[in-house]
């Protein structure tokens, strides 16, 4: 075997000992829409027969289905042009300029768009692909600041700190960016937008702070007709770019940056993940296209109430259950404790913020064996043990994904098959300290503890 081999092999044995080894998902049987708990298919529009339906029709109607030829770059591809000035319509835009993924978008906005001298704050629990895109910048990486996550209090005290050292930024020589999340996909947190977007511009009123918000988890469901939570919140003209993507709510693929007329000409210019890659397919941009015809149509919004209803109906039946369970095995994370929990970001002007959300985690240390234990039920149920380094080290956890294609007998089994493994371990510890009471009562602790030396 050679070096590389071993150590590849060495470092994927690790992972298995920790079991964190990621693997393919398999299934011996379909997946039926009422088991899948955890896609992030929100609204159901990957198997809705109204969004087949006017796919099919749209094919057999449309002048080019197949292939792309190639980059934006290189050849002209009117369809996706009629996509972009869409969206710019929809969103409110000024401009909009599609990628393949929401992951190639931040990317290719992180790692041109930023300049040399400019910073980069970003929350503690933002994407990967922001990761990487700053990574590939040509900012310093000293100049890459992290704050906890949503917290306006640690982001001022950065912004500040940065003033007081730096004179380019007090006087709007160089720029700082804030790159946030709407909806973060693994807590199922909302960021305190309105806060974040205020704090900007109070301590940068030179107007070189940039708020950049990544909407993917929250396009289709939120706001009106499915513009996410900056429309929501009414900020379209107060932040510097949005991205929208297409492969969650909107069963599609592909993502859009919402943003300005220079910045979408700098990105043609310099974002390599445009330029050097084949884009969209045509058949992805029609399936698209129909999919926001849903959401402009209404279609859409209906399926998005459905889903935040049943968010809090999963909440109301599950928390009775974790009352009498010690937290350590199976708790919700504090923001989604208790019914009259009270968000810190609650402002008396937004006393519904945050709203429901379809993105629910279960925090357990043992996250394979209850996702084992609801996959391995008579009616199975799927969802997804989420563990480091995905999530960070002691909040592992089991990721449920509600979807509107679901009933509330679904989300009810879900809930019941929970508390049976709940129950069931809490039957096994007791069975446990009763043996070890047994051995202590019948050889005496002391022998016992020695015997076990």
């Amino acid at each position: 075997m050679s070096s590389l081999n071993d150590k590849l092999a060495a470092a994927l044995s690790s992972r298995e000992k920790r079991q964190i080894r990621r693997r393919l998902p398999v299934s011996a049987s379909p997946v039926f829409p009422s088991a899948d708990f955890t896609s992030n298919d929100y609204l159901s529009l990957a198997t809705s027969s109204t969004l087949r339906t006017a796919f099919q029709h749209a094919l057999s109607t449309a002048p080019q289905i197949l292939g792309s030829g190639g980059s934006r770059l290189l050849v002209p591809t009117p369809a996706h042009l009629a996509l972009e000035s869409r969206l710019e319509r929809f969103f409110g835009a000024e401009k909009a300029l599609l990628f393949n993924s929401g992951f190639d978008a931040n990317v290719a906005f992180f790692s041109a768009i930023p300049q040399p001298g400019d910073v980069i704050l970003y929350d503690e629990h933002i994407h990967a692909s922001v990761h990487d895109g700053m990574g590939a910048s040509r900012v310093d990486s000293s100049s890459l600041i992290k704050f906890p996550h949503n917290s306006v209090v640690a982001l001022k005290r950065s912004l500040r700190k940065l003033l007081h050292e730096r004179d380019d930024l007090r006087d709007g020589r160089a720029s700082a960016f804030v790159a946030v999340e709407s909806l973060y996909s693994m807590d199922g947190t909302f960021a305190p937008l309105h806060e974040i977007v205020q704090c900007v511009e109070e301590l940068l009123p030179k107007g070189n702070g940039y708020v950049i918000v990544d909407e993917a988890h929250a396009t289709g469901i939120y706001g009106p007709q499915g513009r996410g939570m900056v429309a929501a919140l009414g900020l379209e003209g107060r932040v510097l770019a949005r991205l929208h993507t297409f492969g969650k709510a909107l069963a599609g693929s592909g993502a859009a940056i919402l943003t300005t007329e220079l910045i979408r000409d700098y990105l043609l210019n310099y974002a390599r993940p445009l330029i050097y890659t084949t884009t969209l397919t045509y058949a992805n941009i029609i399936a698209v296209e129909c999919a926001f015809d849903m959401l402009e149509d209404g279609s859409a919004e209906v399926l998005a109430l459905h889903l935040l209803d049943l968010s809090r109906y999963f909440l109301e039946l599950l928390r009775p259950h974790l009352q009498s369970v010690p937290p350590e095995l199976l708790c919700l994370p504090g923001h989604l404790r208790a019914d009259d929990h009270k968000d810190p970001t609650n402002t008396p002007s937004d006393p519904s913020f945050p709203p429901p959300t379809p993105i629910i985690p279960l925090l357990t240390p043992h996250p394979h064996s209850l996702a084992a234990h609801l996959a391995s039920l008579p009616q199975p149920l799927f969802t997804k043990a989420i563990t480091w380094p995905t999530v960070p080290v002691g909040t592992s956890r089991v990721r449920v994904c509600l979807h509107a294609g679901h009933t509330r007998d679904d989300v009810k089994k879900l809930v019941d098959g929970i508390a049976d493994w709940l129950q069931a371990w809490l039957a096994r510890e007791r069975e446990v300290a009763r043996q070890w009471l047994n051995v202590a009562e019948g050889e005496g602790v002391g022998a016992w503890m020695e015997s076990k030396l």
